[in-house]
């Protein structure tokens, strides 16, 4: 009998009315904020489990674009409900960490953890320059905004929402048009060898249980995050910790729960195109997908937000995409780059805690 391998993050679960009991009592924001947190990690677990056995059924492709989709959907819930309370600046610093903490601390987990148990993992390194290339496009438009703010006198804050709506609109064109290349067109580029003889047989039986949980998990994974946003801002100033610091790495940590743990477990099962497409997928879905579609939430709210992040913020994305393409491009890898990975996140991290 096959038993899970994340049994012990299930007993985590607890965590989970203990939050809501503790913003409902009105405990101090910090401790709400850490509970909710924590409780977002055993769901991360459940979401993991059941979307690799989904993918089991159902292929590569859509297994990898379910989960980067369902791990997504707690900065998603977190960002509209921190837009509809007016925190701006900390959406687009949560959209900016999301993607770093991906490229660095998710993928270089797998690699790590993944190196330790296998002497070298393969992967397909043309799946690897197509993510390169689309990262990079990414970047391009990421940059803009500050770009366009820099070189011109008398520029106002209307001039750049406008640019990010245009912007939004055809990275979401683009988004669109890779869905069609991976789904479609160009699939079996994406299954296991790259050698797809067709359509996936998938068992409908096989498929129930886990759709269930996962649907499941996802909807508590809304009430939790709500609460987890409802203790952002008192917990930002009673341990005086900058908006920056908070957006870019402590909401991500724990919004990106499900990304990393499913990045390691697949590394660890020697599923590297699977673990390099969440971790680097997901990123990619976080930049062309939800970023534009909180910029028309934020419109349509009445809490314009833009596309133009912090110059901090910048450095880092651009040293991120930089050094996963450089790792990712050859189609090998081993622990050491793992590591070097998740040491620059950690230099990361501190440089976003001691920047004013």
């Amino acid at each position: 009998m096959k038993h899970s391998t994340f049994p012990k993050f299930y007993l985590l679960l607890v965590f989970v009315p203990l939050s809501v009991t503790a913003h409902w009592l009105a405990y101090p924001a910090w401790l709400v904020f850490l509970l909710s947190g924590l409780a977002i990690v055993p769901l991360a677990a459940v979401i993991a489990d059941s979307t690799e056995k989904i993918a089991g059924q159902v292929g590569q492709s859509v297994g990898g674009l379910l989960n980067a989709t369902f791990g997504n959907a707690t900065e998603m819930i977190v960002s509209i409900v921190a837009l509809s309370e007016g925190l701006v600046e900390v959406v687009k610093a949560s959209i900016s960490g999301t993607i770093i903490a991906n490229l660095l601390l998710a993928l270089g987990a797998g690699l790590f953890f993944g190196g330790l148990k296998y002497r070298e993992q393969r992967f397909q390194s043309r799946i690897a320059r197509i993510n390169a290339s689309s990262l990079s496009l990414a970047l391009v438009v990421i940059l803009s905004p500050t770009a366009i703010d820099m070189t011109s006198d008398g520029l106002t804050a209307s001039t750049i929402d406008r640019f990010s709506l245009v912007a939004s609109f055809l990275l979401l064109t683009f988004y669109l048009l890779s869905l069609l290349f991976t789904m479609h067109t160009h699939r079996h580029l994406y299954e296991r060898g790259g050698d797809d003889d067709g359509d996936v047989l998938v068992e409908q039986g096989a498929l129930a249980r886990p759709l269930a949980v996962l649907l499941g998990c996802s909807a508590v994974l809304v009430g939790v995050s709500e609460v987890l946003v409802s203790s952002l801002k008192g917990t930002i100033h009673s341990m005086g910790l900058s908006e920056l610091f908070t957006g870019v790495i402590l909401i991500p940590l724990f919004g990106g729960a499900v990304e990393f743990i499913t990045v390691i477990r697949f590394a660890r099962k020697n599923k590297m195109d699977l673990a390099v497409t969440v971790a680097m997928g997901s990123s990619l879905q976080i930049a062309m997908f939800v970023a534009p579609i909180l910029v028309f939430v934020g419109y349509a709210m009445g809490q314009p937000m833009n596309l133009q992040f912090h110059p901090f913020e910048l450095l880092a994305i651009g040293v991120a995409v930089v050094l996963a393409n450089s790792i990712s491009a050859d189609g090998q890898s081993n622990w050491l780059e793992g590591a070097m990975l998740m040491v620059c996140y950690g230099v990361v991290t501190a440089a976003f805690y001691f920047h004013p």
